[in-house]
């Protein structure tokens, strides 16, 4: 036998130590251009350059009978990996397809190459498999493709029209119109994968309303309401919208539309579905974004200008966020919530409405130019149920921008999925509705055959159990499936639903009929242990290994043998349907299965689930962390547990993960997480059923939107109910200002005295503060200075009291500003607002912005470090109100010591970056040296005007250290540091304060 070695190892070692030679040649820095490609090397690119992807170690040469995984040395260097760790997967460089393509001599090159190597690439469609049909004869197919095939051939027609010789292909922009028009209606064709049944009547209403005529010429416009359609969940609300939308869209497109896009539709529509999260009911103008970007693909000629009004609506919608966290801010502390924290409220939510209706009014002037004979333009708004509650600002800010668009484009007609309509005092007319109900018997049984249920005699029988709930008869086709053809299964199925109550309506049960059925699907996982804990562990929201072990196996009578044998169990669970990922090693149960099983589980006695949920509330509350905490306190409420015992474990930002966990539990329950939102109302059953404090909480959040949008009135209507409030509530001071808006101030004063007393008396020292505040604002617009200085004074002993340090610096700048109108002014409050500025900690200044800035130019006549202080901890407030104000009163400064206009300028040139450009070199390069890099263009001269200088810097991010410099300035008049001191103020923010 042979000692030496195997042919197969030399070859190898071979390989790798050519491999290694080549990788070392490639990584050498060049001297100069690069060299001609080997033909061996050339030859591979061509294999691989209509391969989206490819096995390097598959790829083969047109003459090589078998690949020889010499791919893998030649293309090291002309390739990105992209592949998953488990399998190899090359990409040519961009550069080097380009190059490969335009150096084929021929279509019939390519052919050969490709079809030597189509199996080197990834299975399944592609732009190579795309490429193959086309240089084999056949066009590319585009109608009625979706989006992934029309992708596959743009970049298919995008390759072969570098190849020399290929004709006969598509215009690439055509091919790109198709795709984006695919992408539009994606999101349709999602809903309309589930058979859809019945619904004539509600398909006529639809269309009805889209095609009510306009009005008359000449005569005043007259926009027809907003339709809704609402209905339980599961009716198929959004199914039905996206069906009548594409049906509408496809019964009347052409080819050849408006301004060279591919297709025409009948009319232009946009579909807005809020679940989207680059969408917000809270944020309209993201809604007139997405409206302008869809009009934008339906248009390609008007593209350009519904793109540029797309950006112009971003820009706006980080403003508002900008300006809400101001509002947020303000409204945080007592101290200005009484005052400037209410009034931004109202100036944000009326500032943003009118500019996002001028956005909308200019998408509806476009549209108008854009399309021609003035169709309907469809607006369809699904996932809506979040702006509707009473008293939305978002309700009212949809309708003055549905309002706008009407006004620029009068047959506008807004379709919205969601609840049955609130009513909202902003809105222009009652909004027609569409309720859905249960199908009819012959739909019902016609939905059940069309979902697998082959026997006609089966589907009736089925669905005079079911009733004609759409998801329940879809539920109820799949356990028919499962049952499969043995009749004693089918008949058993049936037997096991509950019977329709011979009553008028002949109600079901929706929910427990739809458990049954999921439960009757779940007998059918075929591991018993699986299918236990799956059945309790329904009703869990987060399932983990560990979750499985401690929580799940006892009650479900499953025995765990360690962690390994539970991420085992748990591995099973997560390939469930039942489920979707959650992270690494979590998966998160499905809401609408959740719900489900919950009702189910409800009426068993004998179900493991309640000591699930009770060894669950145990598990979680040992833990560490706000999820573990929103777990715990989400079955501490699912348990009935008492909203105050459960508010006890509450921890800040806990709300943010139980978003939609109301809707799971009993009323009272849900009030207590509705009373914690930041925003939203609260059904008519949820505020019956809750606790007075939770009631109180969710009420004065209606209240404070409703005095925020100016209805004054509606507010106080809502003020009259469910008295009397316990003495900490917060509506004692919102019936005050409610009272003081309606022009009743005397009555004011009253009602926020008694609360002042109340409030003492029960220990509620922060609503006492706020009370205070709020008198003491009242007595100062009624004339009465003494009453409102004994009001703040009291206002800071009861801050310092609570230990609140902002709170106690807020009512000495309050004390400060009463002073200045005396006629003798008292500058104690200001030498001890100095004194506290001072002394508070930096991190806590920090959280208050805005009272830093107050505070800091009402005293920096009495300390010089002040206004320096506030620069370097908070800044400059946004805008460019900022700018004017500060540019103003450098003017006046150099007016009054003109000797500061030199030194002035030159800090304004030098922030500005004046003296930053870089000298252009004169003259050849030496010789042997590389050329130089090319030259921008000298910039533009630099602005002289002081405003567009400080627009320049504020551009740089040197505006507040521009604004610390000119402090240093000799200025005997003081002008330099008023006009600091006022831009500091935002133009009049920090003179609102407190």
């Amino acid at each position: 036998m042979s000692t030496g070695p195997s042919t197969e190892t030399t070859g190898a070692a071979a390989l790798c130590e050519r491999f290694r030679s080549r990788l070392r040649q490639e990584l050498r820095p060049g001297a100069g251009p690069p060299g001609p490609v080997a033909d061996t090397r050339c030859g591979y690119r061509r294999a691989a350059c209509l391969l989206t992807s490819f096995d390097p170690s598959r790829l083969r040469l047109p003459d090589e009978a078998a690949a020889t995984g010499r791919a893998v040395m030649e293309l090291a260097a002309d390739c990105t990996a992209t592949g998953m760790a488990d399998r190899t997967e090359w990409t040519l460089k961009p550069e080097v397809r380009e190059a490969t393509l335009r150096a084929l001599p021929g279509p019939d090159e390519a052919l050969r190459a490709l079809e030597a190597n189509l199996g080197a690439a990834p299975e399944g469609p592609g732009p190579e498999r795309v490429c193959l049909e086309v240089l084999r004869g056949t066009p590319p197919r585009m109608e009625g493709a979706g989006p992934d095939e029309l992708s596959d051939v743009l970049q298919a027609v995008l390759w072969l029209s570098l190849v020399p010789g290929v004709i006969g292909l598509p215009d690439a922009r055509v091919v790109q119109g198709e795709l984006e028009l695919a992408r539009l209606l994606q999101p349709l064709e999602r809903l309309v994968r589930v058979p859809f049944m019945g619904r004539d009547k509600e398909l006529a209403a639809l269309r009805d309303h889209v095609h009510t005529p306009g009005p008359a010429p000449g005569s005043a416009p007259a926009v027809p309401p907003p339709l809704v359609v609402h209905g339980p969940g599961g009716m198929g609300k959004s199914t039905l919208l996206a069906t009548f939308l594409l049906d509408s869209l496809r019964s009347g497109a052409e080819t050849g539309g408006t301004g060279g896009g591919v297709r025409r539709f009948p009319f232009p529509f946009a579909y807005i579905d809020f679940e989207r999260p680059t969408l917000s009911v809270h944020e309209p103008v993201t809604l007139i974004a997405e409206v302008a970007r869809q009009l934008g693909i339906q248009y390609p000629a008007f593209r350009a200008e519904l793109d540029a009004l797309a950006a112009a609506c971003q820009e706006e919608a980080h403003q508002q966020r900008a300006e809400e966290e101001r509002v947020v801010e303000l409204n945080r502390l007592a101290t200005t919530r009484a005052g400037v924290g209410r009034r931004s409220s109202r100036r944000f939510l009326t500032g943003a409405s009118e500019r996002e209706s001028a956005l909308s009014r200019r998408v509806g002037e476009v549209l108008r130019r854009a399309v021609p004979g003035e169709p309907p333009f469809v607006l369809v708004v699904d996932s809506f149920e979040e702006a509707q509650y009473r008293g939305s600002p978002a309700l009212g800010r949809m309708w003055a921008v549905f309002l706008a668009l009407a006004e620029a484009y009068s047959r506008v007609r807004a379709v919205v999925s969601g609840r049955s309509p609130v009513g909202h005092p902003a809105e222009g007319a009652r909004p027609v509705e569409i309720e859905l109900h249960d199908l009819d018997p012959d739909a019902s049984v016609a939905l059940l055959r069309a979902c697998g249920v082959a026997d006609p005699e089966v589907a009736r029988l089925l669905a005079d159990r079911v009733g004609g709930h759409p998801l329940s008869l879809r539920l109820a086709a799949r356990a028919a499936a499962l049952a499969g053809s043995d009749a004693m299964g089918v008949k058993e199925l049936i037997g096991s639903l509950p019977a329709r109550r011979r009553d008028f309506f002949r109600r079901v049960d929706q929910l427990l009929v739809q458990g049954i059925l999921y439960e009757r699907i779940l007998q059918h996982i075929p591991d018993p242990d699986v299918r236990r804990l799956a059945q309790a562990g329904l009703v869990l929201r987060l399932i983990t290994p560990e979750v499985v072990q401690e929580v799940l196996a006892e009650p479900c009578g499953v025995t765990v043998a360690g962690p390994e044998d539970a991420r085992r169990l748990f591995g099973t669970l997560s390939r469930l349907d039942l489920v979707e990922p959650a992270g690494p090693q979590a998966v998160r149960v499905r809401s609408d299965v959740r719900a489900i099983m919950l009702r189910l589980a409800a009426g068993d006695p004998a179900s493991p689930t309640r000591e699930v949920e009770r060894r669950a509330v145990e598990y979680y509350a040992a833990r560490e962390g706000l999820e573990a905490r929103a777990e715990e306190i989400y079955h501490r409420l699912r348990r009935g547990e008492h909203p105050r015992t459960v508010e006890e474990r509450w921890l800040p930002g806990v709300e943010r993960l139980l978003a939609g966990a109301q809707d799971e539990m009993s009323p009272r329950a849900a009030a207590l997480l509705n009373a914690h939102r930041r925003r939203g109302g609260a059904s008519d059953l949820v505020m019956a059923e809750a606790d007075q404090e939770d009631w109180e909480r969710i009420a004065a959040r209606e209240v404070e939107d409703l005095l925020a949008q100016g209805f004054t009135g509606q507010a106080l209507a809502r003020l009259e109910e469910r008295r009397p409030w316990t003495p900490c509530s917060a509506l004692h001071a919102l019936l005050a200002e409610a009272l003081d808006r309606a022009g009743r101030r005397a009555e004011a004063l009253r009602v926020v005295s008694d609360a002042i007393d109340g409030a003492h008396e029960a220990g509620c020292g922060e609503r006492q503060l706020e009370l205070l505040l709020l008198s003491a604002r009242l007595a100062e617009q009624d004339g009465d200075a003494d009453s409102a200085d004994r009001d703040l004074r009291l206002a800071e002993d009861v801050a310092i009291g609570l230990g609140q340090d902002l709170e106690a610096m807020g009512t000495l700048l309050a004390r400060a500003r009463l002073a200045e109108g005396a006629e003798v002014p008292d500058r104690d409050a200001d030498t001890r607002l100095a004194r506290r500025l001072r002394q508070v900690p930096d991190e806590v200044l920090a959280d208050q912005p805005s009272l830093v800035r107050a505070a800091a130019c009402q005293v920096y006549t009495l300390d010089a470090r002040a206004l320096d202080h506030a620069l370097d901890l908070v800044g400059l407030p946004d805008g460019d109100e900022v700018l004017e104000v500060l540019g103003t009163g450098l003017r006046r400064a150099v007016r009054a010591d003109p000797l500061l206009l030199r030194p002035l300028m030159d800090i304004l040139r030098s922030a500005a970056g004046a003296h930053d450009v870089p000298a252009r070199p004169a003259g050849p390069s030496p010789a042997g040296e590389p050329p130089p890099a090319p030259v921008a263009p000298p910039p533009s001269p630099p602005p002289t005007d002081v405003t567009d200088i400080l627009r320049l810097v504020r551009d740089r991010g040197m505006l507040d250290e521009l604004a610390r410099r000119l402090l240093v300035l000799r200025d005997g008049s003081g002008q330099i540091a008023a006009s600091v001191a006022a831009a500091l103020r935002g133009g009049g923010e920090g003179g609102e304060l407190p």
